[in-house]
């Protein structure tokens, strides 16, 4: 009798598969989750890891279930630090607005370290884009 015998063979090959890779994804939000709780110490995280090696299945359940919400406040936190780190990190690498580098231009007009002509010249190197 070969793998693919019938066509319901198939249907639960995979099946069993997407249970598996499901499972899978749980257990690994759950081991991510439990390093990323500051509030949970050390030997707690200790023992939710060894339940979950031991009694898996019934663990991620358990877990899923009692700290479920707080999974998903704690992704959101981290995803909303992310993406301030992300805008924090372009707005230093990026250029300034051609106001700002007009401004800039004028204060050294101003302070007497360029010339009237290279401010002009400045100036219409920015707005040209």
């Amino acid at each position: 009798m070969t793998l693919w015998a019938s066509f319901w063979d198939i249907v639960w090959w995979f099946l069993a598969v997407f249970v598996l890779f499901a499972y899978l994804f749980a257990l690994f939000a759950i081991i991510t989750d439990l390093f990323r709780d500051h509030k949970l110490n050390g030997w707690a995280k200790a023992a939710w890891l060894l339940f979950l090696v031991f009694v898996p299945f019934l663990t991620a359940l358990i877990y899923l279930i009692a700290r479920g919400g707080g999974m998903a406040e704690r992704g959101v936190r981290e995803t909303q630090a992310a993406q301030s780190a992300a805008a924090d990190y372009i707005k230093s690498v990026a250029g300034s607005s051609p106001s700002d580098e007009i401004a800039k231009a004028k204060a050294l007009l101003d302070g007497g370290t360029i010339t009237a002509a290279e401010y002009e010249q400045i100036k219409t190197r920015v707005l040209a884009g």
